[in-house]
């Protein structure tokens, strides 16, 4: 496969995407590995906690157990819409900012568009070049267990 092939498997899977989670890869792909890294870390301190509600229920939250840090989420159906809630604790940047980045650019997409979404933007966001790949395999599970999440909603 030479490049041309890559780019345009890429520009296809970039596109499958939600907009606004399309804006936030392209941000991505722009800067450099050590931005990356810095934008990632920013994201995790914009993760919102749990609402009062979750956090007395976090136990019975799903556990992503694929992750090397302890990720709980809870998915909720808003009409077509989909909220995320996760609890990941602020000494896993990495991960917490992950899951920062896909509430972010998932917010406001519907069902459909949602589950559309590949479930390696981490690639996408060319996270390959800054993250470990046991971190990786963690959140390429994460996506996962957000879709399947809203699987069982519906």
């Amino acid at each position: 496969m030479d490049r041309t092939d890559n780019d345009t498997i890429w520009a296809e899977k970039i596109s499958a995407c939600p907009e606004k989670l399309r804006d936030i890869i392209e941000e991505f792909r722009e800067v450099d590995a050590r931005d990356r890294m810095e934008y990632l870390i920013e994201y995790a301190f914009e993760l919102p906690d749990l609402p009062d509600r979750l956090r007395k229920k976090r136990n019975e939250m799903e556990q992503v157990h694929e992750c090397q840090t302890p990720v709980f989420l809870h998915t909720e159906l808003d009409g077509d819409g989909v909220n995320f809630f996760l609890d990941i604790p602020m000494e896993s940047p990495t991960v917490r900012g992950y899951a920062s980045l896909l509430v972010d650019g998932l917010a406001d997409a519907t069902v459909d568009e949602i589950l559309t979404t590949p479930d390696d933007v981490y690639m996408l966001l060319k996270l390959q070049e800054v993250v470990t790949p046991q971190r990786l395999h963690g959140l390429h599970f994460l996506m996962q267990y957000m879709k399947r999440q809203i699987i069982k909603l519906q």
